[in-house]
């Protein structure tokens, strides 16, 4: 939720915001209009208590003459004082159920404004993201004489990915890791957790089932709330990113200054329902309903998550360049953000099979949007303030093996391993075809 002052005063900032990102500008007027509607009812109510409070004393004065001096005039004061107190308490609790209804519609629709996009972001649509540089260059397979085969032949010749069964005891989009397949899973990581910890993040194992506050306050019920999954029996939610459960974790706390910026590595499953993708990416794993991934999150001071966010971005760049992958670093354009992210980097990875580049790792800065909903504040001195939250992929499994076994294979069916991850594997220079 962005600062409600903040539309106020700038309402045309935020609708132009709002275009930008292809969302409902009116949302703006909705609210601005109820907001004003709601305030005016709570001076009006607030006016009506002061009266009923007033008159409250007075009664009880009156009642104190009466015991002193009885008579008709002062039983005739009486009745009518407390006829109008009457009136006062029901206008009062009419007013009020008004001006929860209202207040209720000034909520929805500033729950459906999305972040302020960031002034520098790219504005269009999903095709309008601008490529910031590109690192490493794609092998020429042709002249090394290698017909390029895709993960899924790689991954069943070597006996890594078990695709069959998946679906067979979990349906479309399920896999089994096998063999030298889990150990690659385990190896990246723990290789992951070693550079986070590195750069002074500490590891995190967190919940991957929340409840609905945790998800709505990170902004995952809003556009995205069709790739959720629903306990609903429980009224639980299976996250689709460690993201979730790391910014709740201080949801309705106040955190000291001095300690900022907080930084965690999670490692979690996540679930998506990949709703609207049927037919696209349905080879592999790639695309899948459950993953695991190292996730960075930060909590800083606002005017720090700039900065920070780039060096999310420098972070995700030194874990591709050590899996010796070519990729590139896009800006992702408004209409691509989501509705929590001021600005987006996304790290795509060069994918020999498609040929194309697709995103691996991604970085955000929520500002203030996240924390407003989630009520997660700082104290400097007696001041407090709503903290800034980023988040930033370290390491998606699925796909970085589909991206290491399609970059890295080699003539008779190999896959070369990294030398960052050898030490995980034993010192192997190769995933090797099992006689």
């Amino acid at each position: 939720m962005i600062n409600p002052d903040f539309v106020r005063n700038n309402p045309q900032i935020v609708k132009d915001s709002q275009s930008a990102r292809g969302e409902n500008p009116a949302l703006v007027d909705e609210f601005l209009k109820n907001d004003q509607l709601w305030r005016n009812l709570t001076v009006e109510v607030d006016n009506l208590r002061a009266e009923q409070k007033s008159l409250s004393k007075e009664i009880g004065n009156l009642k104190g003459q009466q015991k002193s001096s009885p008579g008709a005039e002062f039983d005739k004061q009486l009745d009518a004082l407390t006829k109008r107190g009457t009136e006062l308490s029901d206008n009062i609790a009419s007013l009020a159920t008004k001006q929860e209804e209202i207040k209720k519609l000034a909520d929805k629709a500033m729950f459906g404004i999305s972040n302020l996009v960031h002034k520098d972001a790219p504005i269009g649509e999903e095709k309008d993201f601008k490529v910031i540089e590109t690192i490493g260059k794609p092998r020429d397979f042709n002249a090394e004489g290698i017909k390029i085969k895709d993960h899924v032949e790689l991954g069943e010749e070597l006996k890594l990915i078990d695709l069959e069964r998946g679906a067979k005891v979990s349906g479309s989009r399920f896999y089994y890791l096998v063999g030298d397949g889990a150990l690659l899973e385990l190896a990246l990581v723990n290789f992951a957790i070693g550079i986070a910890q590195n750069h002074g993040f500490t590891p995190v194992i967190p919940p991957a089932l929340v409840k609905p506050a945790a998800m709505e306050g990170t902004g995952f019920l809003g556009q995205t709330a069709e790739n959720v999954y629903r306990i609903e029996q429980d009224d639980m939610y299976l996250v689709g990113t460690s993201e979730v459960p790391l910014a709740a974790m201080h949801m309705d706390e106040i955190l000291n200054n001095k300690e900022l910026p907080i930084k965690y590595a999670g490692y979690s499953p996540c679930y998506r329902r990949e709703a609207g993708s049927h037919g696209k990416d349905t080879r592999g794993i790639f695309r899948v309903h459950w993953f695991d991934k190292v996730e960075m999150f930060i909590f800083s001071n606002i005017e720090d998550a700039d900065k920070i966010h780039k060096e999310l971005l420098e972070i995700e760049k030194e874990i591709l360049t050590k899996l010796e992958l070519p990729f590139r670093v896009i800006d992702v354009a408004t209409g691509d953000l989501g509705s929590s992210a001021a600005r987006k980097f996304d790290c795509e990875a060069w994918i020999p099979s498609s040929n194309e580049y697709r995103e691996l790792t991604s970085t955000s800065n929520c500002t203030e949007f996240q924390a407003r909903r989630l009520k997660i504040r700082t104290r400097a001195g007696d001041k407090t303030n709503y903290v800034a939250t980023l988040n930033g992929t370290l390491l998606a499994v699925t796909r970085t093996i589909v991206a290491l076994l399609e970059n890295h294979q080699q003539k008779g069916g190999s896959v070369r391993i990294p030398e960052s991850i050898r030490p995980y594997l034993k010192n192997r220079e190769y995933l090797k075809i099992l006689n």
